[in-house]
Order: structure tokens, then C-alpha cells, then sequence
């Protein structure tokens, strides 16, 4: 799952601001401050609990979008902060993580440092690409780049759909600037037009500043040839699909399906030249992608190397790269009006780098242990309430049913933190040099991943770190994941009543179980292997019911002109909207029989969606929503608030909705999933 106040917030300012928020809400949980008493929950549910919010908040200058998630990542990135710059005047042992964090940190944080070294810790990388002659040095080149680069042909090393128990290489589609290819492709789309411009203002930039004679040529070349490579790209849509994504061939297979590009040597450059077959995401896109690097000119693909380079290294280099950096991926792509703190953009590159050293010293100093208590027995009561749900359907057969409950028994559940902390030894992490330290953390990371290959799976890993606000479903793992910064309010108030916990971390949990059910997830069973497990009358009955869902979200318009895309979001939505179920069914049997209390005149059943609407809680620039609409699986958060809310039986039960109300929908016409 993935998933903002008129001034910037000092680090120290935001810890006391999320507490005072809360700090009435001990009771029910809720805050109520932000309700919009104008406007009923019958009628919409997300402005009821979130429009005075909503009036009354400025998005900070530094953020796209603000809301529950960001303040939250906001609190998380200065608890970091204060772990990284306790360490500033230690003097740590070389090569200890304490060493690694603090000079890592110190070192991204010295912008005076980076004025002064000028363009030259980029250099040897723009010299390793100007010593490209032929297609040869050009395929070797892009595989000690995949480290760094989103490339033309992207690889990895992960677990394989259809033998998740082993790790095999993959190789997708990749290469572009812009967020999609519909950037690219819809020219009549004014705001994505603007996005090309700002862009080409950006690449221009780039060339000028690495001398390039004439730089908005340059830009041209470059996006000319992108343009060709989004051509070739899959919709986001289409990469939802597993089944279409699992195309395993050999590197023989593979050399004659993408003729024009040197495997051998990529794969050997990339040191995965020992794997017996490669998964092949996208064929006709990573055909197409090698037919260009063939036949476009070499020196436009040495140009698009160096402005890449360049582009990664920016936010490294002195202030002339940093500032059009922003004045791209931030101002004109998000909106943002200025950028992070540089502070925060420090404790982000520690999250990528040593994040879990980080996060070792972040749970110890920040985590309650008796936090990870409360979430096992909250997500004990989920399952519980998912397995007697799956017995309820009345659109499933018992055959499908029992596999389904096989699945759901096998579900691996990882809270708060690892049980085992990963080290980072042997990363070699110097002062004063933040290029070179990004760079061989990534070479690090790249070489770690690359030695997985041929190797058993070790379902132990985790792919969050502890101070990460989110959660997630790994299909091939078959397991829920919820770092240590998503469990405090608003998702979770350990001095709060239930009913708002289980609208707010419930329906979390619930959400990341209901992905192994989505239309996505359930096509893997309880091993993780890609397999289908359902009966053909099932998986009819399911789609017939998604569908309805994702006609339901279609017909959401985010921007003027702009609509939620059902498809691509579906997988979400179905989340939500399972989530929501089953967390309610879970808030009812903890009762135990017993009503629930009424407080501040709101009954349990009221409480626990509008502690559900608290969570979605947001306000986003035009260009994050553009972007989000274009690229994100996530609905915007009144939409996800609101879609789910709609189809719930026990919200109209709970709020007495009647026709004629906004959120009013008769019982037949309710999408009714897990």
C-alpha cells in the first residue's frame, strides 16, 4: 500500500505539533479540530472528518502534497536526523555503522563542500562514458551502470513467480526522465506539455553545464530518443498483469527475442552472466529498447548517458545542479515551491544507504516494545476475521474457498522491525565525498542483490526499513510487512479506544491481507508461486464484481479532465475496500457481544469510519495529482475514503444514509468482495 500546515516545521517544532494534535484524542482517538460540522458524513464522509482540516491547512512549501502519511514521514525523517547528527562529533571506529551513518550524513549535508569540489566527483563517470566507441563498450557500460541508472533495459535479482523460492535475473522496460510514457505520448494533454518543457529546460540545462556547445539541441536528442523508448513501453496497466510480465528465456532465447544488443556482455558487465534464464517483464519493450540502442546514432546515446548521469549526481554537485534538480523533478513535477530542508534530503539518502544501521538505533530509541504486543493481537483479531469472512461468501465455492483458506494460513506477518538486523560491512563510506558515497553504497547494494542469483529466497528479509511510514504485500513471500513508523497516530493510538485503531491501523492491516485477494495477488497461492488456484466459475464471479469497482473509480475525477484510473488502481481499491470490511468484522468481535461505548454522543460503529476517513486525511498540488493519476495504483485519499465507505453496509447502518444522501447507495448495488 502507499499510499499539509502554512509554515516549514523546525525538527524539534513537528514532534511537539503531532503531539498536541493528538493530545485530546486520548479518549476516541479522533481529531476533532479538523471536522467540517457543515458538511454530514451521509453525505461525504472524507470532508466530514477532514474539511475544517482541509480549510484551514497550507501545504508546506517544501511538499507536494501534506496530510497523515507526510507529517508522519516528516516526524520519522527528524527522528533521523537527530540519530545522524548525535554521531557528528563522535568519533566512531572506521568502518562501523556509526562511522557509515555519520559520515555518510555529514557529508550530503556540507553543500559549502560541494560548491567548492566543483564537477569533479562526477567526472570519472562522464570519462567512463566518453570511452565508449562501439556498441560493445556501449553494452558493457550499461551493465556496471545498473547500479546508478534507470537504463534503457533495467535488470535485477529477485524471486521467481513461478519458483519463489529461488532467486533468478529480470530485465524490464526503463530509460525515461519524464514519470510515464504518457508524458511523452499524449500531446494534447496541456499539463503533461508543461512537464515536457519544464524537462527540456532541465536537459538543457544539464548540457550547458557540462559544456555541451549547443544545449538545447542536446535536450532535443535526448528526448527524441526517449520518446522512441516510450513508444515501446507497456502501459501501466498492462505491467499490473503477472502473467503477461513471467517470460522466462535463456540468454541465447533472449539474445535472438532482442537482437542488437551484446547480452553476454551486459549480463557479464552486470555479474549476472551465470543465470540460466533471465524473466523477461516486457518482451516487446525490451526488443524494442535493443533495437534502438542498435540502430540510434551512438553519440545521442552517450549524450543520453552523460545528462543521466548528470541528473543522478545532481542533488551531489554544486548549487547550479542542485537548483535546476529542483526546478525539475520538484517544482514542475510535484509542485513544491521550494526544496527539503537539506537536512531532510540527508536523512532520505540515509534511508537508501545504511537505512537499517539507521533503523536499528530508530526502534531502540523510539518504539515501544509493547507496541508490537498491541499490533500481534490486533492482526491476530484481522485474521480471525478474514478466515470467517472467506467461509461467508456467498459468490465462492467450497473449493476455491478451502484453497483460499490454505493461502490465508500461510501468510508470513512481519511487525515493527527484522528479527535479524542486516550490516553494511565492508561499504566503504568516506567523509567529504557524497557522490562517491551514494555511488558505492549503490555499487553495494547492486553486488549484494547480483550474488543472490541461482541462491534460495531468504523470506527473513525485509524490503522496508523500520522508520519507513508504510506497509506492504510481497506476493512471492506471501507476507504482510508494517515497519515501526506507521504504527503511532493517527493509524494507531495505543491510548485510544478501539474503534477509531481498527478503522485506522485495522483497516491498514486488513488492507495489506486483502492484497494476497486482489485481482493481482490472487493469482499467487499460499507458497508464492504464480499459479492459479481458482475455479474458472470463481474467478468469473470475482472479476464481474471488480469490474463494478473499477467502473466506480473511473467515474472519480481528480483534476479538470483528469479521472482515477479503475484499472490501474483496482488493486488498491480492492484493498481498501476488503480491508475495510474485515477490519469492521474484527472491531465487532473484539466487542465480544458487548456494545460499544458512546463517546463525545458518537457510537463505536460511527467512530471506526471516521477514524478510517482521519487516515486519508490530505491536500495535494495539481502536478503530484497529475502524476498520482498517471503512474500511481493508489486513488487519491478522499476517494479511497469515500469509494470504500460507500459500499459498506455497516457505514450506512452506522450513519442511517437514506436516497437522496451524497454517500447514499441501495444494498443491492453495494460491492461486496472478502
Amino acid at each position: 500500500m502507499r499510499l499539509n500546515s502554512a509554515f516549514k516545521l523546525a525538527p524539534l517544532a513537528l514532534t511537539l505539533i503531532l503531539s498536541c494534535a493528538y493530545a485530546d484524542t486520548a479518549q476516541s482517538g479522533l481529531e476533532t479540530s479538523g471536522f467540517d460540522t457543515s458538511v454530514r458524513a451521509q453525505d461525504d464522509l472524507f470532508h466530514a472528518i477532514n474539511g475544517n482540516w482541509i480549510k484551514h491547512t497550507e501545504i508546506p512549501a517544501d511538499k507536494s502534497r501534506w496530510g497523515s502519511f507526510m507529517i508522519l514521514r516528516d516526524l520519522s525523517d527528524q527522528r533521523v536526523h537527530d540519530l545522524a547528527d548525535a554521531l557528528v562529533h563522535q568519533h566512531p571506529k572506521s568502518g562501523s555503522e556509526a562511522q557509515q551513518i555519520r559520515d555518510f550524513y555529514a557529508s550530503f549535508l556540507d553543500t559549502g563542500h560541494l560548491d567548492q569540489l566543483g564537477s569533479a566527483p562526477i567526472q570519472p563517470e562522464l570519462d567512463r562514458i566518453a570511452a565508449i566507441h562501439d556498441r560493445q563498450t556501449l553494452a558493457r557500460y550499461l551493465g556496471e551502470a545498473q547500479a546508478h541508472l534507470s537504463l534503457p533495459i533495467n535488470l535485477s535479482v529477485s524471486a521467481d513467480d513461478r519458483e519463489p523460492t529461488i532467486n533468478r535475473a529480470g530485465a524490464a522496460q526503463g530509460g525515461l526522465g519524464l514519470p510515464d510514457r504518457d508524458y511523452y505520448l499524449k500531446k494534447d494533454n496541456a499539463r503533461m506539455a508543461a512537464a515536457r518543457s519544464a524537462y527540456h529546460a532541465y536537459l538543457s540545462t544539464l548540457a550547458a553545464l557540462d559544456g555541451q556547445p549547443e544545449p538545447d539541441q542536446a535536450a532535443d536528442r535526448v528526448m527524441a530518443l526517449e520518446a522512441e523508448l516510450a513508444e515501446q513501453h507497456w502501459s501501466k496497466v498492462d505491467n499490473r498483469d503477472p502473467v503477461k510480465r513471467y517470460n522466462p528465456m535463456t540468454q541465447d532465447a533472449l539474445a535472438q527475442s532482442a537482437p542488437g544488443l551484446d547480452w553476454k556482455l551486459l549480463l557479464k558487465a552486470a555479474h549476472l552472466d551465470g543465470a540460466d534464464k533471465i524473466i523477461v517483464s516486457q518482451p516487446s519493450a525490451i526488443t524494442g529498447a535493443a533495437r534502438l540502442l542498435a540502430e540510434r546514432p551512438l553519440d545521442d546515446w552517450k549524450l543520453y548517458l552523460r545528462l543521466h548521469a548528470l541528473d543522478h549526481a545532481a542533488q551531489t554537485l554544486p548549487w547550479p545542479y542542485r537548483q535546476a534538480h529542483f526546478a525539475f523533478h520538484g517544482a514542475a513535477l510535484t509542485g513544491a515551491k521550494q526544496p527539503l530542508p537539506r537536512w531532510q534530503q540527508a536523512a532520505v539518502e540515509l534511508d537508501r544507504s545504511v537505512g537499517f544501521a539507521v533503523g536499528q538505533r530508530y526502534v531502540a530509541q523510539y518504539f515501544p516494545p509493547e507496541h508490537k504486543a498491541r499490533m500481534e493481537a490486533l492482526v491476530a483479531n484481522l485474521f480471525a476475521a478474514y478466515k470467517s469472512s472467506i467461509n461467508d461468501l456467498s459468490w465462492m465455492s467450497p473449493e476455491t474457498k478451502a484453497k483460499a483458506q490454505e493461502k490465508l494460513s500461510k501468510y508470513t506477518i512481519k511487525i515493527a522491525y527484522p528479527s535479524h538486523w542486516r550490516n553494511y560491512q565492508g561499504l566503504v563510506v568516506r567523509a567529504g565525498d557524497a557522490l562517491g558515497n551514494r555511488m558505492r553504497s549503490e555499487a553495494y547494494e547492486w553486488a549484494r542483490d547480483a550474488a543472490k542469483l541461482g541462491k534460495p529466497v531468504d523470506k527473513t528479509e525485509w524490503h522496508m526499513t523500520p522508520q519507513t511510514v508504510n506497509a506492504y504485500y510481497e506476493a512471492t513471500y506471501n507476507e504482510i510487512v508494517f515497519p515501526a513508523a506507521i504504527l503511532q497516530p493517527p493509524f494507531f493510538n495505543a491510548a485510544a479506544d478501539d474503534a477509531v485503531n481498527y478503522g485506522g491501523i485495522g483497516a491498514v492491516i486488513g488492507h495489506e491481507i486483502s492484497h494476497g485477494f486482489d485481482d493481482k495477488g490472487s493469482q499467487f497461492d499460499g507458497d508464492g508461486r504464480l499459479n492459479n488456484w481458482w475455479t474458472a466459475a470463481d474467478r468469473q464471479a470475482f472479476d464481474a464484481l471488480t469490474s463494478q469497482l473499477a467502473a466506480q473509480f473511473d467515474a472519480y475525477e481528480a483534476l479538470p479532465g483528469a479521472h482515477v484510473n479503475g484499472k490501474l488502481t483496482l488493486g488498491e481499491n480492492i484493498a481498501d475496500l476488503s480491508g475495510l470490511q474485515i477490519a469492521y468484522k474484527a472491531y465487532k468481535r473484539s466487542l465480544q457481544g458487548r456494545p460499544a461505548p458512546v463517546i463525545d454522543g458518537l457510537t463505536g460503529e460511527q467512530r471506526f469510519f471516521m477514524g478510517f476517513a482521519q487516515v486519508w486525511r490530505e491536500k495535494m498540488r495539481d502536478e503530484a495529482r497529475l502524476q498520482q493519476v498517471t503512474t500511481d495504483p493508489h486513488s487519491p485519499g478522499e476517494f479511497r475514503a469515500n469509494g470504500a465507505a460507500i459500499n459498506h453496509d455497516g457505514f450506512h447502518d452506522a450513519f442511517g444514509t437514506k436516497p437522496g444522501d451524497g454517500m447514499y447507495k441501495p444494498s443491492e448495488a453495494r460491492i461486496r468482495l472478502w
